[in-house]
C-alpha cells in the first residue's frame, strides 16, 4: 500500500535491540509509575511511553514470532527514534520465538513491583506451552532508570484451565488496586478462566495471592477502576458472547471495604449491561469513574443466531457514583445511527472494536475514542475510522463529535481497503502538556502497520502536523506475513 513520507526522522533497527532515549532519564522516578499523569513512564523521566504491539512480525525465518515497540514519550511527543524493541528472543525475555506465537497480542503496565517504574505487561495468548497450543502467557518487562531491562513470566493460579488446552491467557489484561496498598493487582483474562493476581509482586514474578477466576468460565474482557470513589479499583468481568447473551454479560467485584486487606471473593451481575471489552474514565467530571463497554460484532457478522450488537457495533456508559455501578442501571447506548455520531452504521463496521478514554482538550472531562476498522471509506472495504466522543457535565455527549479516516485533512496517508485504522486506539499524554495525544492502530497498513499520533489541543485533537509511526521505521522485521504494528495498545481492544 501507498505510504507518504513519514513527519519524524526514523531509521531501520534489528528486532530485540534496545535503543537508549534520546531525552535524558531522570536519576529517581518522576513522582512514581502509579500517578495519573505517568502510568506508563517505564524510564522515570516523567513522560508516559507509548507501547505498541506487533503480533504478527517476524523474528529471523520465524513468522508471527510477534513483538512489542516501546516508544518514549518526550516535550515532543513520541517518535521512532526513542525507542525499544522487545521480543521473545530479547535477552532477559523468557521464552523463545515460535511461529504463531503473537508475542504482544494484548498490552498494558502498572508499577507491579513498587519501584516507582511502571512495568510492560504482554499478553501472548496464542503461544504454546509444551504440547499444549494456544495455551498463552503473560510476560512482565521490569522498569528502570534506564528502561525495559530483565522479564518475567507470570504462571497461571493452580489448576487453571485443567483439562482444556486451547485456553488463550494472556486475551485480556487489566490492573489497578484493589486494596489500597498502593500494589496494583493484575487480572488475566482468557479463552478458559480468568486469574487475578494480589500485588505487590517481586521481579520472580510471584504475587501476593494469586486466584482462578472460575465463575465465569471464558473471560473475554476484564477492566479495573474505581467507579464509587473509594480511592480503591473496583473490577468488572466481561466473559464475552454466551448461549443466552451474545451480548456478553457484565460481572463487578467490588473494591476492599472497610478495610479489609483482601479485595472480595463476591460478583455481582449487572443483567442491563452488555460487554465484550470496556474501559473506565471519568466522563462528567463528578470524581466517579464510568465504565464504557463495547460489542462490535453484529449480526451480518456471527453467521449464527440474532441478538448481537446494533447494525454495525455499539459502545455502553454507566455511570459511577458513591454506591458504585448498580444492578439496577440501565446503560446509554451509542452507535452510528446515534443522532451526532459520525458515520452510518453498516453491516461489519466493528464499532467499538477498541476503546480508550482520555481528556484531548483538558476541559476536565474524560473523552472517548471508539476504533471502527471495519468501516468502508467511499468503496474501500475495512479501511477504518476512529470516532471520537466527548465527555461533559452532563455525560458522554455527541456534541462536537469527530470522525477521522486516512482521507481526513491533516492524517498522513491515504485511506486504503483494509487497513483496519482503528483496530486499536489510545488516548495518553505522551508530551505532559495535559491533554491526551490521539493514537490510533492501522495495522492492515503496507506490509508492517502503522500508528497515527495526533497531539491534544483546547479545540480537540489536530491532525495537522500528526504522524504516522509504521512498523519496519520503528524496528520490527516483516517477512511473508503482515507485520501488523498497531494492532495493540494499551487501551482496550476486542479480541475476537
Amino acid at each position: 500500500m501507498r505510504r507518504t513520507a513519514m513527519a519524524a526522522a526514523v531509521f531501520a533497527g534489528v528486532v530485540g535491540v534496545t535503543l537508549t532515549p534520546t531525552a535524558s532519564s531522570a536519576a529517581t522516578p518522576y513522582k512514581g509509575a502509579n500517578t495519573a499523569a505517568v502510568q506508563d513512564d517505564f524510564n522515570g523521566d516523567g513522560y508516559r511511553d507509548l507501547a505498541v504491539g506487533a503480533p504478527h512480525a517476524a523474528n529471523g525465518s520465524v513468522e508471527s514470532a510477534g513483538a512489542v515497540v516501546v516508544l518514549y514519550g518526550s516535550a515532543s511527543s513520541v517518535s521512532a527514534t526513542r525507542r525499544t524493541v522487545l521480543t521473545q528472543a530479547t535477552t532477559g525475555v523468557p521464552g523463545a520465538p515460535e511461529d504463531g506465537d503473537g508475542f504482544g497480542r494484548t498490552v498494558t503496565s502498572a508499577d507491579l513491583d513498587r519501584d516507582g517504574y511502571a512495568d510492560l505487561i504482554v499478553g501472548t495468548p496464542d503461544e504454546a506451552v509444551g504440547s499444549d497450543y494456544a495455551r498463552g502467557s503473560v510476560t512482565v518487562v521490569w522498569g528502570s532508570s534506564t528502561g525495559l531491562k530483565t522479564a518475567t513470566n507470570i504462571s497461571p493460579p493452580a489448576g487453571y484451565g485443567e483439562g482444556r488446552t486451547y485456553c488463550r491467557f494472556g486475551l485480556s489484561l487489566a490492573t489497578g488496586d484493589m486494596n489500597g496498598d498502593g500494589a496494583p493487582e493484575l487480572s488475566v483474562g482468557s479463552g478458559c478462566e480468568g486469574a487475578t493476581y494480589t500485588g505487590p509482586f517481586t521481579r520472580t514474578g510471584q504475587a501476593t495471592t494469586p486466584v482462578r477466576e472460575t465463575f465465569y468460565g471464558e473471560t473475554r474482557g476484564v477492566v479495573m477502576g474505581d467507579v464509587d470513589g473509594d480511592g480503591d479499583a473496583d473490577q468488572f468481568w466481561l466473559p464475552g458472547p454466551t448461549d443466552g447473551d451474545l451480548r456478553g454479560p457484565v460481572y463487578v467485584q467490588p473494591g476492599v471495604k472497610d478495610g479489609d486487606p483482601t479485595p472480595p471473593s463476591y460478583r455481582t451481575a449487572l443483567p442491563y449491561a452488555d460487554g465484550h471489552a470496556g474501559v473506565i474514565g471519568d466522563l462528567n467530571g463528578d470524581g466517579y469513574g464510568d465504565l464504557v463497554t463495547a460489542v462490535s460484532t453484529d449480526d451480518s457478522m456471527s453467521g449464527g443466531p440474532d441478538g448481537w450488537a446494533h447494525r454495525g457495533g455499539e459502545i455502553q456508559v454507566l455511570y459511577g457514583s458513591a454506591q458504585g455501578i448498580t444492578a439496577t442501571q440501565k446503560p446509554h447506548v451509542y452507535y452510528q445511527d446515534t443522532a451526532g455520531v459520525p458515520g452510518a452504521a453498516e453491516d461489519g463496521d466493528m464499532f467499538g472494536q477498541s476503546l480508550s478514554v482520555g481528556d484531548v482538550n483538558a476541559d476536565g472531562y474524560a473523552d472517548v475514542l471508539v476504533g471502527s476498522p471495519g468501516e468502508a471509506v467511499g468503496t474501500l472495504a475495512s479501511a477504518g475510522t476512529a470516532v471520537l466522543l466527548r465527555g461533559s457535565a452532563t455525560g458522554l455527549t455527541t456534541t462536537q463529535a469527530a470522525g477521522y479516516t486516512q482521507n481526513t485533512a491533516g492524517v498522513p496517508g491515504a485511506a486504503e481497503t483494509a487497513d483496519r485504522f482503528g483496530a486499536a486506539v489510545h488516548l495518553a499524554d505522551l508530551n505532559r502538556d495535559g491533554r491526551a495525544e490521539t493514537i490510533v492502530g492501522a495495522p492492515g497498513e503496507n506490509s508492517d502497520g502503522c500508528v497515527w499520533v495526533a497531539r491534544g489541543s483546547a479545540s480537540g485533537p489536530v491532525p495537522s502536523g500528526s504522524v504516522n509511526l509504521c512498523g519496519t521505521s520503528s524496528g520490527i522485521t516483516v517477512r511473508g506475513v503482515e507485520g501488523a504494528f498497531g494492532e495493540a495498545l494499551p487501551s482496550a481492544h476486542v479480541e475476537l
